[in-house]
């Protein structure tokens, strides 16, 4: 994917494991979808960050949301948070 001025930037939150294996709790990536915009986190990550994250909830701005295809808009944020262990 190639960064342009209609590519909407967006903030990402990482949380708990997903953001040790990030090596960072915020990011700002771009994309015009959900999976888009992971894309371009995940560029140049470890595997275990990758690993991490696709398995990861997502939120985009504070709603669940599981359609990778979800459109963005320029200025949306993503949350990203690992699953949990214990109840």
């Amino acid at each position: 994917m190639t960064h342009d001025d209609s590519t909407p930037t967006l903030t990402v939150r990482l949380f708990a494991g997903a953001a040790a294996e990030y090596g960072a709790d915020v990011a700002t990536v771009q994309g015009g979808s959900v999976r888009e915009a992971l894309t371009d986190l995940l560029r140049g990550a470890a595997p275990d960050a990758a690993r991490v994250i696709d398995r990861s909830s997502i939120l985009v701005n504070a709603v669940a949301c599981t359609d990778r295809d979800q459109e963005l808009r320029d200025g949306d944020r993503l949350d990203v948070l690992p699953p949990f262990a214990g109840g």
